[in-house]
């Protein structure tokens, strides 16, 4: 298969000495490189974002009982953990947040499926040139360098329809035998969202604002679904799984599996965050941090990669929808005496993500650059 071949060039650095991976056919391409002496030099990062970390980061653990029942209270509680959290990393977790953690391990479980299929099979759902939607062996149909070491499976979520996306996503590119497979990310990503949008009421709570001041924004959103699957690696060291960046989107919610390695960048260094079964992450993303006119930070952070153990995670990214201008509410432009980005679309965002410009800590600054010099000439 001539695109398989285009693959696994991609995945090795041309011009090394690395020695060219046996055919496709053969095996699994995570399974070639695993058995390779050392990292190809494609997915070699820079030291400076390898850098190990070594304390745990200092976040809070929300619990959202409370809020979810009507306690004033709780809810009040709940709002100023998630304030100083957004105002110093832009990073959470929740627990007793209403989401059924069967349907989570559920969902672990069927996206372990897909990973384990041969990678002829997953290849035949690889993303497509200008498409979010698919499979995708380390970004090699996008970057050359600093690859990160994992691959992915992402499909789209909406809730305005009452076609059942996700399930029909499965069945039509993966066939009968993952219809249960759709039937359940089905629910989970339905179960994300109402998270989501619960998370959005406590965030403009949080900054003093209508609680329902983002609801409008994000209910008829399309949102992403990721599942990520991050190799072991014989020199973990030297390879990322995922390299330091901030979302672009708004929220992101991830589950991570026990063997850890999500870091984030707070008080100058690396830290670590341990997982914990009954928890989901929080992080800010640019989209947010645009939203609350710059006093929530947009969550850096880096997944590193394990010399004996694969790690999977789950990410929800919660995205608003994409014609509506992504401002800060006018009460808090006032209060600041500033608005520190010009009003957006969620999809101006994305699509300089995807054609100009990979992810990284200063996207939302480079985009703001961008999107006047463009408004400007245009």
């Amino acid at each position: 298969m001539p695109e398989c071949r285009a693959l696994c060039i991609a995945l090795i650095s041309v011009g090394t000495s690395t020695p060219p991976l046996r055919s496709m056919d053969s095996g699994h391409l995570w399974s070639e490189l695993e058995v390779l002496p050392h990292v190809p030099k494609s997915f070699i990062w820079p030291k400076e974002c390898t850098v190990d970390a070594h304390d745990e980061l200092k976040a809070p653990m929300i619990e959202l009982d409370g809020f979810l029942r009507g306690d004033d209270e709780a809810t009040q509680y709940a709002a100023k953990l998630i304030r100083e959290a957004c105002m110093n990393h832009g990073f959470f977790q929740v627990i007793n947040h209403g989401v059924d953690l069967q349907l989570i391990r559920e969902a672990y479980d069927q996206i372990d499926t897909f990973f384990k299929l041969p990678i002829q099979m997953k290849l035949s759902v690889h993303k497509k040139p200008g498409s979010m939607w698919g499979y995708s062996g380390a970004h090699a149909d996008r970057f050359s360098s600093k690859l990160p070491w994992k691959e992915t499976l992402s499909f789209p979520y909406r809730d305005n329809t009452l076609e059942p996306v996700v399930t029909n996503y499965f069945k039509s590119s993966l066939g009968e035998d993952f219809a249960q497979t759709g039937v359940t990310f089905q629910k989970y990503c339905g179960a994300m969202k109402q998270l989501g949008m619960k998370l959005m009421e406590l965030l403009a709570i949080s900054l003093g604002v209508d609680r329902l001041h983002y609801k409008e924004l994000f209910e008829d959103g399309c949102s992403i679904m990721r599942c990520n699957n991050y190799p072991s690696c014989v020199q973990p060291s030297l390879a990322l799984g995922t390299g330091p960046h901030c979302d672009p989107t708004s929220i992101t919610i991830l589950y991570q599996d026990l063997v850890g390695g999500l870091h984030v960048f707070a008080d100058n260094k690396w830290c670590i965050v341990p997982p914990r079964p009954d928890a989901l992450v929080i992080n800010i993303g640019d989209t947010f941090t645009a939203l609350s006119n710059g006093r929530y930070k947009s969550c850096l952070h880096r997944a590193v990669v394990n010399k004996y153990k694969e790690r999977r995670s789950l990410a929800f990214f919660l995205c608003p929808k994409e014609d509506k201008l992504v401002r800060p509410p006018q009460d808090i432009v006032r209060m600041d005496g500033t608005k520190r980005y010009p009003d957006f679309t969620w999809s101006d965002l994305l699509h300089f993500t995807q054609k100009y410009y990979r992810a990284d800590q200063a996207t939302l600054p480079n985009f703001t650059n961008w999107f006047l010099s463009f408004k400007t000439t245009n």
